[in-house]
């Protein structure tokens, strides 16, 4: 079993890579200044694998103008990945435009903990790693093989996520934007007694709420 300490951990900076892609070579230092989406499928001409790269693909507008980039990768060739999207276009007439990375080695994978002996020793599981302008990784989601991801979700995590960022502030469940963000909770009993006063919406002293 993969000594977890060697996965990648919240808050710290992503594994660095160069890897060859199907729009050339790409690394991590590339997206600097810029989110990276990072993404993991189990494998090219699968059912479940093609709806999500058609659902990444139709949102890959919204995340650009989100200043975030897509990036796939699977256990397959970059003939694979060529010929399969190529597959897609011709078939659902959807043109994938972000890149793929090769992944044969599974240099990347194992770096990503992206391969999960549990569910399989040769193919990546649905892993979904984001990444922030600094090269610090700020969420991970895993699927299981069987389960497509909802891309819907990830606009709206990358949205919280940036609103945080931007504001210092938390993001309650199921947050949308335009909804209220909550306040961060006083540290101190002086600041507990103030914060009354501040002008929140509080419904009690470790919970207010404001718009933005």
């Amino acid at each position: 079993m993969e000594n977890l300490a060697t996965f990648p951990h919240l808050n710290e900076a992503a594994p660095d890579f160069n890897a060859k892609t199907t729009h050339g070579d790409r690394q991590l230092a590339d997206y600097k200044g810029k989110w990276l989406i990072l993404f993991s499928h189990p494998a090219d001409f699968t059912p479940v694998c093609t709806t999500e790269f058609i659902g990444f693909q139709k949102h890959a507008e919204t995340f650009r103008g989100m200043n975030c980039e897509l990036l796939g990768l699977s256990i397959d060739s970059l003939y694979s990945h060529l010929a399969w999207t190529q597959n897609i276009k011709e078939k659902f007439g959807v043109e994938i435009s972000f890149p793929i990375i090769e992944d044969i080695k599974m240099d990347v994978a194992k770096a990503y903990g992206m391969v999960h002996p549990g569910a399989a020793d040769t193919q990546a599981v649905r892993a979904t790693f984001f990444i922030d302008p600094n090269g610090i990784l700020r969420a991970m989601v895993y699927y299981p093989m069987s389960n497509g991801r909802s891309i819907d979700e990830f606009v709206r995590l990358l949205q919280a996520m940036q609103t945080s960022d931007a504001n210092k502030v938390a993001t309650p469940e199921g947050w949308t934007p335009g909804c209220d963000v909550i306040v961060p909770p006083p540290k101190s009993p002086d600041a507990i007694k103030a914060r009354l006063a501040e002008g929140y919406k509080t419904t009690d002293w470790y919970y207010s709420t404001k718009s933005l």
